[in-house]
């Protein structure tokens, strides 16, 4: 397919987001314009990119759905110099999504924010980190591949923290790691019912916490999420 026709895809697909009311701030649509999913898919799935609709991208992961992502790029309300925290790689995509917010390629690299992205799983960081050098992301985007329900201390406190893959409750080092002010979005529930929470924390360290919508995504395993032998 060539990149004209996957463009005129990506314009449809952002197009009916909005309709949907997935969408509703410019710097949201302007970030699904610009990132080309096409390349966080793999090669034999790249027809079905702009599809709204999960995909599988190898180790039992998958690509979230491209109106999950605009609903968690929008419930973060992020802006242009944010710093980042993302919980789940995966393939990168969504990561590109959120540094295209907070660090537009059309602004002035002074002005940049950056995304910190944390992966558990190193086979599939390493082709995040090709997928975000090939979309023009690795100047904005840090890949690391640790246990992310720890989250990334040296890079702390984080404006945003992003969670793409759903916990038992909210993993405490995330709680600590977000700055007074800050908000995190991230999937609560067991394997049968979650739902989307935005979190805030307050100046004074207090958590407020409220349920958005249900939702459906890969388990977060770590230290303070999921065990793998007790969710598999």
């Amino acid at each position: 397919m060539s990149d004209a026709r996957f463009e005129e895809l990506r314009k449809r697909l952002v197009e009916k987001l909005i309709r949907e009311g997935y969408i509703r701030s410019e710097k949201v649509a302007r970030a699904m314009l610009r990132v080309p999913r096409e390349l966080f898919v793999p090669e034999e799935l790249r027809h079905l990119a702009y599809e709204d609709t999960p995909l599988p991208i190898g180790l039992g992961q998958t690509i979230s759905a491209p109106h999950m992502v605009a609903m968690m790029t929008e419930l973060a309300e992020l802006e242009p110099g944010m710093k980042v925290l993302e919980v789940g790689t995966g393939s990168g995509y969504h990561a590109a999504v959120l540094a295209e917010v907070v660090a537009p390629s059309n602004a002035p690299r002074e002005t940049w924010g950056h995304v910190y992205s944390v992966e558990r799983l190193p086979q599939l960081a390493e082709r995040a980190r090709r997928n975000l050098e090939r979309a023009g992301y690795a100047d904005r985007v840090t890949v690391i591949v640790a246990d992310g329900t720890k989250g990334y201390p040296p890079k702390a406190p984080y404006d945003r923290i992003i969670v793409t893959a759903a916990a038992p409750e909210i993993p405490e080092p995330l709680i600590e790691q977000l700055r007074p002010g800050g908000k995190m979005v991230i999937p609560i529930g067991d394997r049968y019912l979650q739902h989307l929470y935005i979190v805030e924390k307050r100046k004074d360290g207090s958590i407020k916490a409220r349920p958005v919508t249900p939702c459906l995504f890969v388990p977060l395993i770590g230290e303070h999420g999921w065990k793998e032998e007790d969710y598999y």
